[in-house]
């Protein structure tokens, strides 16, 4: 963290019902999961959004039977955002390797992982 660091407590935006099922069911996953823990008070609070995944199209007829196209929401991302937190922390001034140099590095070894991201996007 910076020196001249703040804590910023932001409040939670209203939402909508529906989204709060969403957002509560993705917070017991992490729970569930250990990804994340209960606290009782922090000094930090980041404001929840969530952003639809874009779906497949349906068409739907308008009071003039018009034909409109319409995107499906299927899943839900919960996203946090974390400007606050980011304007506070000290960035890392070493870049990372080139995509050449890794796979240089990796070349002739004998055994790979692949990790895959929790939730991947």
């Amino acid at each position: 963290m910076e020196e001249d660091y703040k804590p910023a407590v932001q409040h939670q935006r209203r939402v909508n019902p529906k989204i709060h099922d969403v957002i509560k069911k993705e917070v017991e996953k992490l729970l569930d999961a250990g990804l994340i823990y209960p606290i009782s008070d922090s000094l930090r609070v980041s404001p929840v959004h969530c952003v639809p995944k874009k779906g497949g199209f349906t068409v739907v007829e308008n009071e003039e039977n018009e034909l409109i196209p319409t995107r499906l929401v299927t899943v839900w991302w919960v996203c946090i955002d974390y400007h606050k937190l980011n304007e506070a922390t000290r960035k890392d001034h070493f870049p990372l390797l080139f995509m050449d140099q890794m796979l240089e590095r990796l070349a002739g070894n004998e055994f790979y992982c692949f990790l895959d991201g929790f939730s991947g996007y």
